[in-house]
């Protein structure tokens, strides 16, 4: 066993290397080790790096250092135990994990690795919390556009003599209805990039998630007690919702940006190797492969939270909101338990805001030398240490550090491509609920079609995990992740053409013509005609979302996993303010353009998306800091000076 320090494929000069120079300057790494790391040296406390396990490694294999075995042996021991709470930390054993040549690395057949079972409960906790959140998001729109029944019990529910009426509490109408849903997935959105910011500097993520929960908890207890059927006769409702609206939407923006970082982390030899399996058949375990596979299964355990939805949809419709509120939260109250048992078994990254303070720095210094000019081909190149050095500046980051910000923000650049996206995936604010409102639903709750995406979402990913993916890597057909997301976009704007189609339906056969919206009679066509939307806008998702998830975690330095995740979840916030601007659209008799219009320019960005970004198909996916020779780490020479 051995600290991973040695470069197993490159030749001993950098400039025989045959991997082709990156866009920092130095020969492009694989998935796993890089490049001619011909001698450790310890970096600078201010590098971030780890110090001491550095040292420890240098002393244990440099021969010139006067060390027994046993304190070798020490060494790789501290280092094993640091890892149970740094999984970015790794020690290597080869002959466990006998690294791939690069005829191998061509030529196997691609599989994953095995799912720690931290990695499991994590995704348990996550389909808890996705539970009770679209749970009672399921009930919103009802309960705040919709007036109580007439002749229903007074607890929201219908009269059950009047099956094509809809549950109702506050009666505040479609736009405040649509105002507040928007406005409630902006802050479940935007407040993430605090909970991240406050997980990866001061308390770290477990903390964070433990934080979120408590929050709540307390919003589903207000929650549950501001639907009380006294309160809504009294027309009492609205403030202890709107309490309850806000805390809920801050408890999950503190829990969501901090949990598939987490899941991840559990997977720690993050670096491929070869096995051979009982068929005999020698595989290649690719991390990348493996972090997909592991994102497929949590945005699956998502969706098993989110059909949750589905019973509470029914229970607003036929029994009472206060119950459709409880039901979410007693599920909810299994998170504090989960995460109770697991707690000593999970690893638990500390907080290190020296990740993102460098990366500032280096964003900064990069935008500082190019003059502002962002599309400069020398934008990073300008600030790389080697550059810097040839000035007399020595500066306290390496080359990874440098590469890690550009990846980073050309991650953060896929990502602005997921509001336009996001407003196709289930139409602008309400207009699935309403659409389906004026149908003819045969007792079937109004809302009930959009919540059946989870469903969908929970057949195509296991198909999409178990069996498509794995039968093309067998034929070494691989599908980029660029690909991935642009067949995520043409299925959402099929789904938005579809939308468009049964709007225009829905309002040649009403009554009441283009304002269906508020008549009384409903179109003779069934709701059900809004699946094949559902459907396609839910497989959209295992393309866009899953996708953006492993850009996120790979492509961004591993103190700042959380903060990148919650820039990529940021988006859907920028979304639901672009559906705050159509609002005054959300209305009879231009309901169809609520439809098509979000599907015009999705089309026209996927076009531009996919030639502007087609390169990362085939870029490396995770780096490490051993695939880069840091050169800069020498002593100060006269004339030089350091920069921080």
């Amino acid at each position: 066993m051995r600290e991973l320090v040695l470069n197993r494929r490159g030749s001993k000069d950098r400039k025989t290397s045959s991997n082709p120079p990156s866009k920092t300057g130095w020969p492009r790494p694989e998935n796993t080790v890089g490049l001619n790391v011909q001698k450790i040296v310890e970096p600078d406390a201010d590098q971030g790096f780890p110090p001491t396990g550095a040292h420890d490694a240098q002393t244990a294999a440099d021969p010139e250092k006067k060390t027994d075995f046993a304190t070798a042996a020490n060494a790789v021991a501290a280092d094993a135990e640091a890892a149970t709470e740094e999984p970015g930390r790794v020690v290597v054993d080869d002959e466990a994990y006998p690294p791939p040549t690069e005829e191998e690395r061509s030529s196997l057949r691609k599989v994953h690795d095995s799912i720690p079972l931290t990695a499991w409960s994590l995704c348990l906790v996550e389909m808890a919390e996705r539970a009770s959140y679209y749970g009672v998001k399921a009930a919103f729109n009802n309960y705040l556009q919709f007036p109580l029944p007439a002749g229903g019990p007074g607890t929201g529910a219908i009269d059950p003599s009047k099956p094509n009426s809809h549950a109702g509490a506050l009666n505040l109408g479609l736009q405040t209805a649509s105002a507040l849903g928007l406005l409630f997935t902006f802050l479940a959105y935007v407040i993430p990039v605090f909970g991240a910011w406050i997980a990866d500097v001061r308390i770290g993520r477990y903390q964070a998630i433990v934080w979120g929960v408590l929050i709540g908890a307390v919003a589903h207890v207000i929650m549950i007690g501001g639907a009380a059927p006294a309160l809504l006769q009294a027309g009492k409702g609205t403030a202890p919702f709107l309490v309850s609206f806000f805390l809920l939407a801050i408890g999950a923006g503190l829990f969501k940006p901090n949990v598939a970082p987490t899941v991840i982390d559990q997977y720690r030899y993050q670096r491929e190797y070869t096995k051979v399996l009982k068929s005999g058949e020698k595989v290649l375990v690719d991390p990348e492969t493996t972090v997909s596979h592991i994102m497929l299964i949590f945005y699956a355990f998502i969706n098993v939270g989110a059909f949750f939805s589905i019973a509470v949809v029914y229970i607003e419709k036929y029994r009472s909101f206060w119950l459709a509120y409880l039901v979410p939260g007693i599920v909810y109250f299994l998170l504090p338990v989960l995460l109770a048992v697991m707690y000593k078994r999970t690893i638990r990254t500390p907080p290190r805001g020296s990740d993102l303070t460098r990366f500032a720095r280096i964003t900064l210094a990069a935008l500082k030398a190019s003059r502002g000019n962002v599309l400069s081909r020398q934008f990073w190149h300008n600030v790389e240490p080697a550059v810097l050095a040839a000035r007399g500046v020595r500066v306290g980051y390496s080359d990874k550090d440098v590469d890690d910000a550009r990846r980073t923000w050309e991650a953060v650049q896929i990502f602005l491509y997921i509001p336009v996206w996001t407003l196709n995936d289930g139409g602008v604010g309400n207009t699935s609920s309403n659409q389906g409102a004026a149908m003819t639903s045969n007792g079937a709750p109004n809302d009930l079609l959009g919540h059946f995406n989870p469903l969908v979402i929970l057949v195509f990913s296991p198909l999409m995990a178990q069996v498509v993916y794995p039968f093309l890597e067998r034929r070494k057909i691989k599908v980029g992740r660029i690909n991935r997301m642009t067949i995520g976009f043409v299925l959402a704007i099929a789904s938005s053409v579809i939308g468009a189609v049964v709007q225009y339906r829905v309002y040649e056969t009403s009554p009441c013509g283009y304002y269906a919206s508020s008549c009384d009679d409903v179109s003779p066509i069934n709701i059900w005609w809004q699946v094949p939307n559902v459907a396609l806008g839910a497989m959209s998702e295992i393309f866009v979302n899953v996708t953006s998830y492993e850009l996120a975690y790979a492509r961004a330095p591993p103190h700042m996993r959380s903060t990148v995740v919650a820039l990529f979840l940021f988006m859907t916030a920028l979304s639901s303010a672009l559906g705050e601007i159509l609002i005054p659209a959300i209305a009879d008799p231009t309901l169809i353009w609520a439809w098509a219009a979000p599907g015009i320019a999705l089309f026209v960005q996927t076009v531009i998306f996919w030639w502007r970004h087609r390169n990362v198909n085939d870029d490396v996916f995770m780096t490490h800091e051993e695939d880069f020779q840091p050169l800069n780490l020498v002593d100060n020479k006269p004339g030089e000076k350091q920069e921080a």
